[in-house]
């Protein structure tokens, strides 16, 4: 048994691939509306430009350590070929479904999406006036040769021209400006839409940019530069400057992968990858067009051919008295998408301007571009309270937003804290102090995603409002700690009690939880653990899951993507089922429970079960002590469980397998909207 479960478990970077493959299955299936269908394959094409920013560096990097005999790393040989197959094989899938299914459909439907094939004459007229006043605007042609300094941006849009002018041949760089403009035109004529690709607009009128030469070639293509940023651990200078100076190189950074559209001459393939330095880079043939994760602002909103809206849920209607109030009555819990996000931006916007609140504490890790809670914030501050926020600059890709709103609380006087280079804080947690006469009152917040606005729009996440003494005294202890910026150096620096939270309690009172539901089956008793979560990484973690599912513990999983255990092998997993659910919502909320012979032990939180968030972060889980909202997150969990419809089993090879359909189709999200739309 302890060999089997020493070397069973899923590749992680395999396993994301595969749930990039679900995605790629909601673009296939007929029963997703059309215009849904296209969003799942921009879905689809963004996770793949991830994959290899972040991922792909990794892979290449592990490759070449494991072949030095100096280290014991070590990584399947086939791997890289494994992974560059399956992304191969999901690449030839996206291009047979958009060009044999969904653009067809799209004409059924009096939408023209025009791919790879001439301007109809009707739309040609538009299309010139667009590109004249317009597209030239942006256009910078660059010539290369062997003594070109031209270094193309990362995912950024361009064209290999070959250009012939008399019995001179030369190469050109084009950029294709869609950082600047739409990516899509769309015409109007005769009761039919064309959507028309920025690319194919300037393809269309290369004689017009380079009217002396001769265009012999044309050939679209990107490059992918590794995502990572070089902080050091220790740096005598503020950390947002450092940042911000990292920031300017990333898009400098190793080139990880090449897509290129077929065709361009060896001689010149040679020369960009001597050129743009991309002898470590994957050299992808792809199709016509790159970067279609700009899908998601396809042109057209049409009804009938995307899917039903369900209106926002109100949860606190309360208009006579504050939601501070109310929270002081009983917990409040809000899920979103579902229910509105007014409540979490009410909650902020009351913490301002009351005159009782003397403080506001609270972790950003990922705010909205336009934030009303971080203005709400500055109001705060403007209005006398003390304000401190965690800032969390090293959130990837979001890094430069979040110094933007640093740099804005910071010049109205928030206390701002950074979090220590090597540690992330990754808590979604706010705390609002209160006096009352001689009394302080308090109230906070516990989320399983972050204080965002734009995201909860189709983010499925749990925010708690509590007024609970001990949850909020341990929350205000970890602000205390995070104050000091310093590494936890020993777990018996804070005892938390009733939060779970990474680097001091986090992981060993999991451990002990399953332990728990382990002495249970032991003994005979009902035994079961209930987990949903983003991602299943750490081994740790894995291994006692294992070792409850071998004492006999019954263990459902809802595991969204990365899953590194393996489920349903006998003498090892064969009591545990992993399921992945995909659907309009993003399902990204976590929850924890555990049977604890029926009293039923629910935690909800920030922290999947990666090595990033156990070893590398801070992250806070919290107890559901409400009767109500316990009842409440168990029947949703419930639903979840019971989804046939969107709902996949992972199986021991790691393949997506539809689960069977019942007698009735239970689609867990729209029952989970209809359950709450009923309890009002």
């Amino acid at each position: 048994m302890e060999q089997m479960i020493a070397t069973s478990f899923f590749n992680r970077d395999l396993s994301w691939l595969k749930f990039n493959d679900r995605i790629l299955v909601e673009a296939e299936r007929n029963t997703v509306p059309l215009l849904e269908r296209i969003k799942f394959l921009s879905i689809f094409s963004s996770n793949l430009d991830e994959f290899y920013r972040v991922r792909m560096p990794v892979l290449l990097a592990l490759e070449k350590l494991s072949n030095k005999e100096s280290n014991d790393i070590q990584i399947d040989d086939d791997l890289l070929i494994t992974a560059n197959q399956l992304i191969s094989d999901q690449q030839q899938r996206y291009g047979k479904v958009l060009k044999t299914d969904i653009i067809p459909q799209l004409k059924k439907n009096h939408i023209n999406l025009i791919y790879a094939e001439v301007f109809p004459e009707e739309i040609k007229k538009e299309v010139t006036r667009y590109f004249l006043s317009q597209v030239m605007a942006f256009l910078q042609p660059i010539y290369v040769d062997e003594t070109s300094n031209f270094f193309p941006s990362n995912n950024e849009l361009y064209f290999l021209i070959n250009l012939k002018n008399g019995e001179k041949s030369k190469a050109v760089v084009l950029n294709i400006p869609s950082n600047e403009l739409p990516r899509f035109l769309k015409i109007e004529q005769n009761k039919e839409t064309f959507i028309v690709f920025l690319d194919d607009i300037l393809r269309h009128h290369l004689k017009d940019v380079f009217p002396n030469d001769e265009v012999l070639g044309c050939f679209s293509f990107k490059v992918t530069r590794d995502a990572e940023i070089d902080l050091k651990d220790e740096y005598s200078g503020n950390l947002s400057d450092q940042l911000e100076k990292q920031l300017l190189k990333r898009d400098f950074g190793l080139a990880t992968r090449f897509l290129h559209q077929p065709g361009i001459p060896v001689n010149v393939l040679d020369l960009l990858k001597k050129l743009f330095n991309l002898k470590k880079a994957n050299m992808v043939e792809g199709g016509q067009y790159h970067n279609l994760k700009d899908f998601m602002s396809f042109p057209v909103s049409l009804p009938n051919l995307s899917n039903e809206k369900w209106s926002k849920i109100c949860n606190t209607d309360a208009v006579q008295k504050t939601l501070t109030e109310e929270i002081y009555k009983n917990d409040i819990i809000i899920h979103t998408p579902y229910q509105s996000y007014d409540s979490i931006l009410r909650f902020f916007n009351e913490a301002a301007v009351d005159e009782t609140v003397e403080e506001i504490c609270v972790t950003l890790y990922r705010v909205a571009s336009d934030s009303k809670i971080v203005n709400a914030l500055i109001s705060a501050a403007k209005n006398g309270k003390k304000v401190s926020v965690l800032v969390e600059l090293k959130a990837r890709f979001d890094e430069a937003n979040n110094i933007k709103w640093a740099k804005k609380m910071k010049a109205v006087g928030v206390e701002i804290i950074y979090s220590v280079t090597a540690l992330k804080v990754h808590a979604k947690v706010a705390l609002v102090k209160r006096k009352i006469g001689d009394r302080t009152r308090n109230v906070g917040l516990f989320a399983t995603g972050n204080f965002n606005e734009s995201t909860a729009a189709f983010y499925t996440d749990h925010i708690l409002m509590t007024a609970n003494k001990d949850m909020l005294r341990e929350v205000e202890l970890l602000f205390i700690f995070l104050r000091k910026r310093e590494k936890p150096t020993s777990s018996d620096l804070i005892k938390f009690e009733h939060l779970l939270v990474a680097q001091f309690n986090l992981q060993q009172a999991f451990l002990n939880l399953i332990d728990r539901e382990i002495e249970h089956a032991k003994k005979g008793k009902p035994a079961s653990i209930t987990i949903k979560m983003n991602n299943l990484e750490e081994k740790v973690l894995i291994t006692k899951l294992y070792e409850a599912s071998e004492a006999g513990v019954k263990i459902d999983m809802i595991v969204r993507s990365i899953c590194r255990l393996i489920p349903g092998v006998a003498g090892m997993s064969e009591n545990i089922k992993v399921t992945r659910i995909v659907d309009r919502y993003l399902e990204h909320g976590r929850i924890f429970v555990f049977h604890n012979l029926g009293k039923d032990d629910v935690y909800l939180g920030s922290a999947d079960w990666m090595n990033r968030n156990i070893y590398r972060r801070i992250e806070v889980c919290f107890p559901i002590y409400d009767r109500k909202i316990k009842a409440e997150i168990l029947d949703i969990i419930n639903m979840q469980k019971q989804d046939n419809v969107q709902a996949v089993l992972i199986d021991e090879k790691m393949n997506n397998i539809p689960v069977e359909p019942g007698k009735i189709a239970i689609e867990s999200q729209k029952e989970i909207y209809q359950y709450l739309k009923n309890k009002i």
